[in-house]
């Protein structure tokens, strides 16, 4: 359950410290319309090109491009390529970055040869020396990074192989983290999962966990059996498996495995989503986002990502129209009547694998306690219906001179809220034929009910839905608005 609003708000207070490998990205993109005469291969007509940061930088981009800031330490070459990033780096607001120089090692760079037309990748030239830092890089890696611990709310481990992340850089800076109560997010390359022992949080990809833990991982549950025993081999608190269109598995040491859906997007390039992931993970948990919520916030931003070409960013505006997409519609698009209109909807959500929550009232005068309930409604599910009793049915339940507003003043001024994705007016006194055909996930009311007082309850609890209790606001009630109104007691 979470509140996208309230995290965003928070975002910006949060600082992130990222450390890993650097590298300089760049697209080249053209036509390719012939074979070259010299050799069976196809030539590409250039047309432009473009030049990102990448590798762990792209954490860092995209950690300030939503809304965070970051310390960045990572280790150039002395050259033209280093000059570069670190002249890149500078320029984005809210990074504040420590390189350090490797005279021996030339700074990695990735050039890669789009053809625009199939927006496909025709070759990558890659420029790197992947070993690890000599003992005196070690240690100057190591004294950039303790300083830094105290300033961060969290701690980000970005490896790529190339040679920042060395078995005793990642022991030392764990060990302090953990001294100093900070939580460890590690995207890992390593095969061996006990180097980052001590980690909060390991987010390989389907690959790299197969390949660590010697399992196929081709099922949520022979994940979340192999995470099990990686958990104990690594000490941390849980496993994010990132698995492209087949969405995120989370393990942890405690609690039920949370499987998340990838939404649907068509994807123009993949280069660089697992650091979009990571880097809305890191700032979601320093928010205070729980498991689920921090999961379906990178799901999100992952989906934004993906949709881009190249080496992307995502904007707090981005992923905010990406997590609340039926926030940008006009209000009469999201109100339907029970029955034939509601049906698409279903089908289009249900084969999206999105999880839908349903909560119902009158809503005769909207105020901040209804708000509450429809908000933390909307944190417990990927869609929310609202059900609103008509005219008719107000009036039967609250009596003569009721409502005081319509259905269409009610569920216009109900539709034009974010947390809201579909309003549905029904006739009956309950929504109980509303909630056997949505079948919700999850049946949110306000904590002035009680489980068995929720209409619907069993039908939702049989098919191994739940029942979300949301504790009230005191001091507000629609009645009580009402009776001040028309000048009687509250």
């Amino acid at each position: 359950m979470f509140d996208f609003d309230s995290l965003a708000h928070a975002i910006p207070e949060k600082t992130v410290l990222c450390i890993g490998d650097l590298m300089l990205d760049e697209f080249v993109y053209g036509e390719v319309s012939r074979i070259s005469p010299e050799a069976p291969a196809p030539v590409i007509a250039a047309k432009r090109s473009e030049t990102n940061i990448g590798g762990a930088g792209n954490v860092a981009r995209n950690i300030v491009s939503l809304g965070g800031r970051c310390i960045f330490i990572g280790l150039i070459g002395e050259d033209e390529a280093g000059s570069r990033l670190k002249a890149e780096l500078a320029q984005h607001k809210g990074v504040e970055s420590v390189l350090v120089g490797d005279p021996s090692r030339p700074t990695t760079r990735k050039v890669r040869f789009v053809s625009e037309h199939f927006s496909t990748h025709m070759l990558r030239a890659d420029w790197e020396r992947a070993v690890p830092a000599a003992p005196g890089i070690e240690q100057k890696l190591i004294d950039a990074i303790l300083p830094q611990l105290a300033r961060a709310d969290i701690v980000l481990l970005s490896d790529y192989a190339k040679g920042v992340l060395t078995a005793r850089v990642i022991r030392n800076v764990i060990d302090a983290a953990r001294k100093a109560h900070k939580r460890v997010i590690v995207d890992p390359k390593s095969a061996n999962f006990a180097i980052y022992r001590g980690a909060t949080l390991l987010t390989p990809n389907r690959k790299e966990f197969a390949e660590a833990t010697r399992s196929r991982a081709d099922s949520d549950q022979a994940i979340a059996e192999a995470a099990r025993d990686a958990i104990i081999l690594a000490d941390c608190d849980a496993i994010l498996v990132t698995k492209s269109e087949d969405g995120m598995t989370l393990v942890p040491r405690k609690g039920e495995t949370i499987h998340v859906p990838a939404h649907p997007v068509k994807v123009r390039d993949v280069s660089g989503a697992g650091d979009t992931v990571v880097a809305a993970l890191a700032l979601a948990l320093a928010a205070g986002a729980d498991w689920e919520a921090a999961l379906r916030i990178s799901s999100a931003a992952a989906a934004v990502a993906v949709s881009k070409p190249g080496t992307a960013t995502v904007s707090a505006a981005e992923l905010r129209r990406k997590i609340l997409p039926h926030a940008y519609l006009a209000a009469e698009e999201k109100i339907v009547i029970a029955g034939g209109d509601l049906e698409p909807h279903l089908l289009a959500w249900r084969k999206q694998g999105l999880r839908i929550g349903f909560t119902n009232g009158c809503f005769d005068i909207l105020h901040p306690g209804h708000v509450k309930v429809l908000t933390a409604a909307r944190g417990a599910c990927d869609r929310l219906i609202v059900g609103l009793n008509s005219d008719a049915s107000v009036k039967r339940l609250k009596g003569e001179g009721r409502p005081v507003q319509s259905e269409a003043a009610r569920a216009e001024v109900l539709a034009a809220l974010e947390a809201v994705d579909l309003v549905a007016i029904f006739e009956e006194d309950t929504p109980l034929g509303l909630i056997t055909e949505i079948k919700p996930s999850v049946l949110v009311k306000g904590g002035d009910y009680t489980r068995e007082t929720v209409v619907g309850h069993e039908i939702v609890e049989a098919y191994g839905g739940e029942v979300m209790l949301v504790d009230i606001l005191q001091g507000f009630s629609t009645t009580s608005l009402v009776n001040r109104a028309r000048g009687g007691k509250a």
